[in-house]
């Protein structure tokens, strides 16, 4: 008899999932079953959280969805941040948890793992959660699943199934495979937007996480146009070292001027949310009038009105604007615009600033064409606001959106797994670090020869900056570090520590050499 359990990783398998991030325990036995003498990789991380921000990292590296497997209860509530992180930054992940049996559900009655609703909670972050009651039910879940991860803004999905589920005969099941693709662009918002483009003097593009792979026709876009292609945090790794690029936030002030000047501006693939337009919180943002809006998502489409919105995948929409514009002879400036605007948007954030940035360049240029994860840190938080990096989709982090420390050690082992022949770098902080710090275990256990670089400033420095600065006397900001080297060594993973980034490029030439994981942490003054 094959079981309820057996059949999931069977269509798993179906729909072409190769990894699952996981910590089996006494509510998802069944669910490993079938595991062992599957084609599916399992990695074990030191706590759900972990297997949560692995399946993130797998997901934005390899642009497949990230599978988890946790438990009721705890494992469940410990897998929430990771979930906030990806329905903020629209990643897709699938999460499958155990829950009680059946007939306990939702009674008190003080079973382990126990909660009053287990998928009334999960329904509060996910797109949408499903408990699976019926053998029949399993195929249509995740073609559901599967289908939304295809054809519209993507998310964490949940689905839960009871232990007494899990051992159902499910001998009849077969994988429903779908191949739901986003809407074709609408063909007259096409034409319009092609006319307003022929009629731009000063056109613009903004383009946002849902771009990062459409480079090749954002780039003939923004030739064809001569159009500078501003890129938000997620967007980073387009048109890299272009005339029309500027790898600047649009919050800064230089962005923000470009942004006013032009007489037409077209969106492509971002949110307008505030940690990309509005980082100071100075209310300084404006939504431009003459707007062109593309993104997959209709919520989004909904929430900023546009001069015209066109709901579709940016890379075919992007193609279809080429198709219907035709050849013409773009504006001549707009290569000054952009290289004005890179200048100036450098020169204005500080000395400090433009230091920090110098250590992630220095990652960049040691290690071409890698992935590098950040944590919440400062280089991170700098190299937001100005930073070219070379591999669209390379740059990514948890310091916009929703924002969860630790994310950055996790998610590079799910870069590294997904990407194997592209070195991975996790920049993180020396608090960031300890929020994730055992999953060290979990790269030498995968194998994931991911460069940790810490950055050691000993404490919560940009929150100490923050309450100065505001007058707030600075209280919890100093948490000691660890001697990161020697609980590196403690994993028996080898580390070495240096002073400032003059050495970066040197260490992260030893570290790749190694083809293991491996710590570099730079201590700051």
């Amino acid at each position: 008899m094959t079981t309820v359990g057996e059949a999931l990783i069977t269509l798993l398998e179906a729909h072409d999932v190769d990894t699952v991030f996981g910590i089996p325990g006494v509510h998802t036995v069944e669910l490993y079953r079938g595991l062992a003498r599957s084609k599916i990789r399992h990695v074990t991380p030191r706590h759900e959280q972990g297997a949560g921000f692995m399946a993130d990292g797998y997901a934005r590296a390899s642009g497949k969805p990230g599978v988890a497997f946790v438990i009721t209860g705890p494992g469940l509530t410990n897998t929430i941040t990771a979930m906030g992180q990806a329905r903020a930054d629209s990643v897709p992940m699938l999460v499958i948890s155990g829950v009680n049996a059946t007939p306990t559900l939702g009674k008190g009655l003080g079973h382990l793992h126990e909660l009053p609703d287990q998928r009334g909670m999960m329904e509060k972050v996910a797109l949408f959660s499903h408990r699976v009651i019926d053998a029949d039910e399993l195929p249509g879940v995740l073609a559901r699943a599967f289908a939304l991860f295809s054809s519209s803004r993507p998310g964490p999905v949940h689905i839960e199934i009871p232990t007494d589920v899990m051992v159902k005969p499910a001998d009849s099941i077969a994988a429903l495979l779908t191949n739901v693709a986003p809407p074709e662009p609408d063909a007259a918002a096409i034409i319009e937007a092609a006319r307003l483009c022929a009629a731009a003097c000063r056109p613009l593009i903004l383009a946002g996480g849902g771009a990062k792979r459409a480079e090749a026709p954002l780039q003939r876009l923004a030739e064809r146009l001569g159009a500078p292609v501003v890129q938000t945090a997620n967007a980073r790794g387009l048109l890299h070292r272009h005339p029309l690029g500027v790898p600047a936030s649009p919050s800064l002030k230089a962005v923000r001027a470009l942004m006013a000047e032009a007489d037409l501006v077209i969106a492509a693939g971002t949110e307008f949310g505030p940690t990309d337009y509005d980082g100071y919180s100075d209310g300084g943002f404006v939504l431009p009038t003459n707007l062109i809006r593309i993104d997959i998502g209709t919520d989004q489409l909904a929430r900023w009105p546009a001069r015209i919105s066109i709901h579709a995948d940016c890379g075919a929409a992007l193609e279809a604007l080429l198709a219907e514009i035709g050849k013409g002879q773009p504006p001549s400036d707009g290569p000054a615009r952009a290289a004005a605007t890179r200048q100036a948007a450098f020169a204005e954030i500080s000395p400090s600033l433009q230091a920090q940035t110098g250590a992630v360049e220095a990652i960049r240029d040691a290690l071409p064409g890698s992935i590098i994860v950040g944590d919440s840190t400062q280089p991170v938080y700098a190299a937001n606001l100005y930073y070219d990096h070379d591999r669209p989709g390379g740059w990514f982090n948890a310091a916009t959106g929703f924002g969860a420390l630790g994310y950055g050690p996790p998610a590079a082992i799910g870069a590294a797994l997904a990407v194997p022949d592209a070195p991975v770098v996790c920049l993180t902080g020396d608090g960031g670090f300890q929020f994730t710090l055992p999953e060290l275990g979990a790269a030498l256990d995968a194998a994931a020869p991911v460069i940790y670089v810490v950055w050691n400033n000993r404490g919560y420095r940009e929150i100490e900056t923050s309450m100065l600065d505001v007058g707030v006397e600075p209280v919890g900001v100093s948490p000691a570090p660890p001697d990161f080297c020697k609980l590196a060594e403690a994993y028996g993973i080898a580390a070495e520590r240096i002073v400032g980034i003059d050495d970066l490029a040197d260490a992260l030439q030893r570290a790749r050499a190694t083809g293991l994981p491996y710590v570099i942490e730079i201590t700051v003054d």
